[in-house]
């Protein structure tokens, strides 16, 4: 468990600690980039992770061989060195998969290749394996409460999800809650222009006739109200990643990107004193997490105390979300997962919050908070499934 300094140097009243688990990084060149080692020993299986910063895994007895990171699996090159990145690290390994984990996506390149091994197949769902990796990670077993939050992972039924609370034991995820859903006019070039996100925001509070003259240097903004409101290309999103690109179109910070992700960069850049807006979230009884009154409030006020209270809120209100899942499964650890907590702004004040409310956090330390960690957490789940079938056939 990642321990982050708190505000009085120490360990607060109720603060429980953990002691992270040693992995170990491999020489520069070698397949292997980093070994995680394993709560148990499990049946070899190949993971092959998500479609961006694209890993493999490989996990044979207790121990999970992670591959180098690598480019996103968008171009011929790309998808060529992702295969020499599998071979390279079964052969390394000597391994001989009984399984082969990949994206649920059916669309992904590493979903159909997964397919040309002659082994059996499991597709797995991208913000289960984010909190699979942090189980592997920490050496979880048993069940977790999962907060997984990020720009995109594809759900059960084709659905755009990105702001999960989930219930984990393994192999075993059950979705306890969401983010409230967002428009995401464009479809994904919202991602890479935030002031799209920051439309869709006022189109949720009612508030779509502004959206022509506040954001009149977009020439696609003159027909956005009338697109959401029609339903066009405007798919609906549980992603944090889109909350906040939503704050920083709202508050004009960085409305267009180069790459996903910096805009909510500069957001976190501009804090200063994080304040959490009184009655700034709402959450119903299906656990759906809602930020109307905060996005309401961001559309009127300046970038840097916008800034400060969409930290501080979104903190307050996830730890809030956390808390009610314990208190719905019984579960006390939490385990936080996904790119939007690259953000360390984020992760002082969700590690503080949890730790007042009783609560054990669980951030990666050896692995990444984003998609390079994906395939551990698939290549787990895969190995919780092959083992529970070998033990089956033992004991048929």
């Amino acid at each position: 468990m990642v321990r982050l300094d708190r505000g009085n140097g120490g360990e607060g009243p109720g603060r429980r600690m953990t002691v992270a688990v040693a992995n170990t990084v491999s020489e520069e060149g070698a397949a292997v980039a980093l070994r995680v080692h394993l709560a148990r020993s499990y049946p070899p299986v190949l993971a092959f992770g998500a479609f961006l910063k694209n890993t493999v895994c490989v996990i044979d007895g207790d121990t999970a061989y992670l591959s180098h990171a690598a480019s996103d699996l968008d171009s011929p090159e790309a998808i060529a060195e992702f295969e020499k990145r599998a071979s390279s690290l079964l052969a390394e390994i000597g391994a001989e998969p009984v399984l082969i984990a990949h994206d649920l996506h059916p669309d992904f390149y590493s979903s159909r290749h997964a397919a040309t091994f002659g082994v059996p197949t499991l597709p797995v769902q991208h913000h289960h394996a984010h909190i699979a990796a942090l189980m592997a990670e920490h050496r979880l077993t048993g069940p977790v409460i999962g907060l997984a939050l990020d720009g995109f992972g594809l759900g059960p039924a084709n659905e755009s999800w990105g702001g999960e609370l989930l219930w984990v034991d393994g192999a075993e995820c059950r979705r306890l809650g969401h983010l409230k859903r967002l428009a995401q006019p464009g479809g994904d070039v919202a991602a890479r222009e935030p002031w799209r996100m920051g439309a869709a925001a006022l189109h949720s509070l009612g508030r779509g006739g502004e959206i022509a003259e506040r954001f009149a240097d977009h020439k696609a903004a003159t027909m956005l109200a009338q697109i959401m409101s029609k339903g066009l290309n405007s798919p609906e999103t549980s992603s944090c990643g889109r909350l906040f690109d939503a704050a920083c179109g709202l508050l004009g910070v960085r409305t267009i990107a180069e790459f996903e992700g910096q805009a909510p960069m500069e957001l976190e850049g501009l804090v200063q004193d994080p304040k959490a807006l009184d009655s700034g979230w709402t959450l119903d009884d299906a656990g759906v997490l809602g930020f109307d009154p905060l996005l309401a409030r961001l559309a009127d006020c300046e970038a840097q105390e916008g800034a400060d209270l969409f930290h501080g809120t979104l903190a307050a209100a996830l730890v809030q979300w956390a808390r009610w899942a314990s208190e719905e499964t019984g579960a006390e650890r939490v385990a936080l997962g996904g790119g939007c907590f690259l953000n360390k702004v984020l992760c002082r004040l969700m590690a503080d919050g949890l730790a007042d409310g009783g609560l054990d956090a669980y951030f990666p330390e050896s692995l990444s908070p984003g998609d390079p960690a994906v395939s551990v957490g698939q290549a787990l789940i895969a190995a919780e499934i092959a083992a529970e079938t070998a033990a089956n056939k033992r004991n048929s």
